[in-house]
């Protein structure tokens, strides 16, 4: 596992602990000699996650759509930036450069990207780990609601169990860490 890709708001949100955990998350990627691959904005955790691993010595790869460079304000000190004609062609070039994905707290764009990723790993089109910090439990409404669908007959356990999650950086790193054998086919 060389690259993670980080699912990030463009927003800081309303508690301190998801910048606090997406700073933490930059500080130990480029600790571990890991690239951050993200969506290249400079603002809200995904500028948190990006300056954090920047000024610790770590490399990060940007993916932007064009239409977004004026709108999420396109961060101007990474590694690399890659510049995409649309979405799509955004989250296909950040699934093509990943290992795996990390969700932090995010909007529907952040839902967007970890379910594509989720949804593809549980059709069998890759092998990489997905994970969702859940930092200031953030994401338990979400958990919940993923639990009602396989309550419901909609999702089988076995989806749920595709999705890594944990409280707090370190022990996502090491859980992802732990999965990094399921590599793409």
């Amino acid at each position: 596992m060389k690259h993670i890709c980080v699912f990030a708001g463009a927003g800081s949100g309303r508690l301190p602990e998801y910048s606090a955990a997406a700073a933490e998350l930059g500080r130990l990627l480029a600790a571990n000699s890991l690239t951050l691959v993200y969506g290249g904005g400079s603002t809200g955790l995904m500028g948190v996650v990006a300056d954090a691993a920047l000024a610790a010595g770590g490399r990060v790869i940007g993916v932007i759509p064009e239409s977004l460079t004026g709108i999420e304000v396109d961060h101007k000190g990474l590694s690399r930036m890659i510049v995409t004609a649309d979405m799509h062609e955004r989250k296909a070039e950040m699934h093509r450069l990943s290992d795996a994905f990390v969700a932090l707290p995010g909007g529907v764009g952040t839902f967007d990207e970890l379910f594509e990723a989720l949804c593809w790993a549980q059709l069998g089109f890759h092998k990489k780990p997905c994970a969702l910090l859940n930092a200031g439990g953030y994401y338990d409404p979400l958990l919940r609601l993923m639990r009602n669908a396989v309550d419901e007959g909609f999702t089988d356990k076995k989806t749920l169990g595709l999705l890594i999650t944990a409280p707090a950086p370190g022990e996502l790193l090491a859980a992802l860490r732990g999965k990094s054998g399921r590599r793409k086919t």
